[in-house]
């Protein structure tokens, strides 16, 4: 499967969709049944970078984008909310994902997962702050699906988050 044929795959979906959640939803779920792979990538892409995580526009059009991120050991986005629906698909590898709420003057950490190579995460605003982290050995890549056209927004981040946080409290 390449990425023509995964954009092939969601666009009727994402082109019924009007509820960000339930579209969000329905991508995760043909991407879990249809597992596409890091053979997306060239060998050269699947490097990443040194400093930052890699990002890889496979695929863009009006209304949605595939982009495949290359994360070195270590390598983690800041704490951030999305423009649109996200879907992210870990093709190989694993990552931490770690999820905010928002008090204005502070952040609350309010779940940590381990997303594994197959994992699928689906979110959509607003409740989508979160922060993606390699904390392996090993290089992780993930296909995220977005529900913007990266050519034109640029980036799918609306906002980053700098306010202190504070832990997970016990429920």
């Amino acid at each position: 499967m390449n990425s023509q044929d995964i954009a092939d795959l969601l666009r009727p979906t994402v082109q019924a969709g009007r509820d960000a959640a339930a579209t969000a939803a329905r991508i995760g779920a043909l991407l879990g049944a249809h597992r596409p792979t890091s053979a997306l990538l060239t060998p050269e892409q699947r490097l990443g970078g040194p400093d930052r995580a890699a990002g890889h526009l496979l695929h863009a059009e009006d209304d949605f984008s595939l982009l495949a991120i290359v994360w070195r050991p270590g390598q983690l986005t800041r704490i951030h909310d999305h423009l649109c629906w996200c879907v992210v698909c870990v093709l190989e590898g694993s990552e931490q994902e770690t999820q905010y709420e928002d008090h204005g003057d502070f952040l609350v950490e309010t779940a940590t997962t381990r997303n594994v190579e197959g994992s699928i995460s689906a979110l959509a605003p607003p409740g989508d702050i979160h922060r993606i982290h390699n904390d392996t050995d090993r290089v992780t890549i993930s296909l995220h699906v977005y529900g913007v056209d990266l050519r034109v927004a640029g980036s799918s981040a609306r906002r980053t988050y700098d306010a202190p946080v504070r832990a997970l409290a016990h429920r």
